[in-house]
C-alpha cells in the first residue's frame, strides 16, 4: 500500500517549525518520561491521554510542547496540529485541532479541542503507586452537516476521565516498562468527528483504554495501546489498537510511527493504516 507524500511532509513541517523554536527543554526529569502527545493533544500515548503531563517540568518549572500527527487509513485521513503547556508539574492545558479527510467521498471535518488535566497523586518513575491524573477535553466541530445526517444528538462535548501511568526501572530483562490504564466517561462518536450520541445512547459511557511498553534504551520504546469506544450511532463503531514505535533522541523532540487498527468507522470497515507523529518541548 502506498501512502502519499503529504502524510512525510506535513510530519517534516511540523517537525522544522518546532525544532526551529525549541529552546533548552526542562532537564528535571528522565528522558522519556513525557510520553508523546496524543490525538486529541493531550500528553500520553497516540490514542490514549495518560496521567503523566506533557512536559519535563519539574514542580518548579513551566514546558509548552507541539505537536503534527497524521493518520492515514483506506478511506481516511486525520490531520493534527496542537499544543500544550504543562505548569509545575501538577496542571496541563491543551489544544488540538483536527482535521479529518473523506478520501473516498471528498470534503473533510474539522473538530476543536480544548483540554485540561491536573495531577491528583504521585510520580510515575518514584512513587510507590501509580501516578494518577483527572482531565476533560471538550470538543467542539467546525463541520456539524455529517453529524446531524448521522443522527447525533449534539455537535459538541465533554470527555472526562482518570488516568493511572506507572513506569517501572529494570522490569524486563533490564529495560524500562510503562502501563496505562484509563477510564473514560463519554458520548463521542469516532472521538468527537461525527458528534456526541445518538439514537441507540445519549448517556455518558465509561471506556476503558490502555497502552503498555518497554524502553528498549533511553531513545526507543515500542509498545501497544488499546482505545474502547462506544456505539451511539448503531454505525458498528469499533474499539481502536495501535502498535507503536517511538525515537527520543534528546529532551526537545520525539517521533513516532506506529500500525493502527481502527476497524469499522462511519460504515467503512477494515480502516488500517500508517500513524506518523512528531512532537516537541518549546521549553
Amino acid at each position: 500500500m502506498k501512502y502519499p507524500k503529504r502524510i512525510l511532509s506535513s510530519v517534516l513541517f511540523g517537525a522544522s517549525l518546532l525544532a526551529s523554536a525549541c529552546v533548552a527543554a526542562a532537564d528535571g526529569k528522565l528522558i522519556g518520561t513525557a510520553g508523546l502527545v496524543q490525538v486529541e493533544g493531550a500528553g500520553g500515548g497516540g490514542i490514549v491521554p495518560w496521567a503523566i503531563l506533557s512536559g519535563y517540568d519539574t514542580d518548579q518549572q513551566i514546558s509548552i510542547s507541539g505537536v503534527a500527527t497524521q493518520v492515514d487509513l483506506d478511506d481516511y485521513r486525520l490531520n493534527v496540529i496542537g499544543a500544550s503547556a504543562s505548569f509545575y508539574d501538577r496542571v496541563e492545558i491543551s489544544a488540538a485541532h483536527q482535521r479529518f479527510d473523506l478520501k473516498s467521498l471528498g470534503g473533510d471535518i474539522k473538530q476543536n479541542i480544548f483540554g485540561v488535566k491536573y495531577r491528583l497523586y504521585g510520580d510515575a518513575v518514584y512513587s510507590s503507586w501509580p501516578q494518577l491524573s483527572v482531565g476533560l477535553q471538550h470538543k467542539r466541530l467546525e463541520d456539524k452537516a455529517i453529524a446531524n445526517l448521522l443522527g447525533a444528538a449534539d455537535t459538541s462535548g465533554t470527555d472526562f476521565y482518570l488516568a493511572a501511568t506507572k513506569i517501572h526501572l529494570g522490569a524486563i530483562a533490564g529495560y524500562n516498562a510503562v502501563w496505562n490504564v484509563t477510564a473514560r466517561a463519554t458520548k463521542a462518536n469516532e472521538m468527537g468527528l461525527l458528534g456526541f450520541g445518538g439514537a441507540n445512547n445519549d448517556d455518558y459511557e465509561i471506556m476503558l483504554e490502555a497502552s503498555a511498553g518497554v524502553l528498549l534504551s533511553r531513545h526507543v520504546a515500542v509498545g501497544m495501546e488499546y482505545r474502547q469506544k462506544p456505539d451511539n450511532l448503531g454505525l458498528n463503531e469499533d474499539d481502536w489498537i495501535d502498535y507503536f514505535v517511538s525515537y527520543i533522541p534528546n529532551k526537545h523532540f520525539n517521533l513516532t510511527l506506529a500500525w493502527a487498527d481502527l476497524g469499522t468507522i462511519a460504515g467503512a470497515p477494515d480502516q488500517r493504516g500508517l500513524y506518523l507523529s512528531f512532537s516537541g518541548q518549546l521549553w
